[in-house]
């Protein structure tokens, strides 16, 4: 006799299809959404971090709208200032990339010739004795190679001249797949450059109207509600600030070491690498090879051996280890309160979700969540799973 659903079963099954069909919603939404989501979530992390500025500004009697105008017009100012200082430098390694052009490509030639020899000193063990010697005769009895024919010049070219007509159709088609892939990538940068024009105007209108819309989505709650959604937005402010803040600090001290160590070891562009390396050494598990490339690639043009690149690794491998293993868990790690794994899995679905931005953005995001849940009396448990 079959056993029939009991109607609580029945209304645990529905809310549990339910749940799972919003999550999958949610989650399509945010994948097809992402140009305007991460948009608005640059724009609410530059706006938290600059708040404190903002209330600096207003003790000089400033209304919350000058106010938020000049922090927003010294940020872009310093930010300027900042791009034309790399641009500087970037100009500079621009007219030596021929240098490091050639360099590369002896690289690649004695590498290919370094696996070249290897191969022939494999073939040489594995032949046996008689057969090396049948190939060594054979070798020896082989007639020279006739000399290579001179190159001929365009004009005694074999090919056929086609009419006008047939030749102009021909760089059209040739020219389409090209001209398919530019417009493809600049409609790309089109789109990333329209959102990122958003974030400046975006980031004053929530600095000026902080107040009215903090009170306004405080009223969307009631009773207890209204104040853990209120302890929620402090706890994702403090988070946020605290995260970044830390970030950048430890990003600063690795640039300062790391410029400080190439200037001395002779590496060309000290200034454009070292913030490179130092701020790329913060990309969580890939953050080492990044923060390796930048000064071996500097250190092509200058040094021929391999005991100045063993070098350079070993201590930019030092760097990492030491800010990531002493620094990090002190300036950032007491801030955020997420385990090991949670990281690891956010950073991985983050990362699917939305790119390489998705792998910058993961740890707050993930550490935003928790902050919500610490402040929900039902969500609790899931920020003791999520918390260290």
């Amino acid at each position: 006799m079959a056993v029939l659903a009991t109607p609580t079963e029945t209304q645990k099954l529905k809310g549990a299809i339910s749940y799972i069909l919003s999550l999958g919603a949610l989650i399509a939404l945010l994948y097809f959404g992402q140009p305007f989501f991460v948009t608005l979530l640059i724009s609410i992390v530059i706006a938290l971090i600059l708040e404190p500025a903002v209330c600096l500004v207003m003790r000089a009697r400033l209304p919350r709208p000058v106010a938020s105008f000049v922090v927003c017009v010294v940020a872009l100012l310093a930010l300027y200032l900042t791009g034309v200082a790399f641009y500087t430098q970037f100009l500079s390694f621009y007219r030596e990339l021929p240098a490091y052009s050639a360099r590369i490509g002896e690289l690649a030639d004695s590498v290919t010739a370094r696996v070249e020899e290897m191969e022939r000193s494999f073939q040489r063990l594995l032949l046996p004795k008689r057969a090396r010697e049948q190939e060594r005769q054979r070798m020896e009895q082989a007639p020279p190679a006739p000399q290579t024919q001179r190159r001929k010049k365009p004009a005694e070219s074999t090919i056929p001249v086609l009419p006008p007509a047939i030749q102009e159709v021909r760089i059209l088609e040739d020219r389409a797949p090209l001209l398919e892939y530019i417009y493809d990538r600049l409609g790309s940068l089109y789109l990333i450059l329209l959102m990122a024009s958003f974030v400046p105007f975006l980031v004053y209108f929530m600095l000026s109207w902080r107040d009215h819309i903090s009170r306004a989505f405080l009223q969307l709650f009631e009773g207890q509600g209204r104040l853990a959604a209120g302890k929620s937005l402090e706890g994702i402010a403090t988070m946020v600030r605290g995260f970044v803040a830390g970030n950048f600090a430890l990003g600063i001290v690795l640039a300062l070491a790391s410029s400080l160590f190439f200037w001395v070891f002779r590496l060309p562009y000290p200034l454009l690498i070292g913030p490179m390396s130092g701020f790329l050494s913060l990309i969580p598990y890939i953050g080492l090879p990044l923060a390796m490339a930048p000064p071996m690639f500097s250190a092509l043009a200058i040094y021929r051996t391999m005991a100045p690149y063993l070098i350079i690794g070993t201590t930019v491998g030092v760097f990492h280890l030491l800010a990531l293993n002493l620094l990090y868990p002190k300036i950032v790690g007491s801030r955020v309160h997420l385990n090991p794994l949670v990281v690891t899995v956010a950073l991985m679905f983050w990362g699917v979700l939305w790119g390489a931005i998705g792998l910058v953005l993961a740890i707050p995001l993930t550490a935003g969540i928790k902050a919500v849940c610490d402040n929900v009396a039902k969500l609790q448990p899931y920020g003791r799973l999520l918390g260290d």
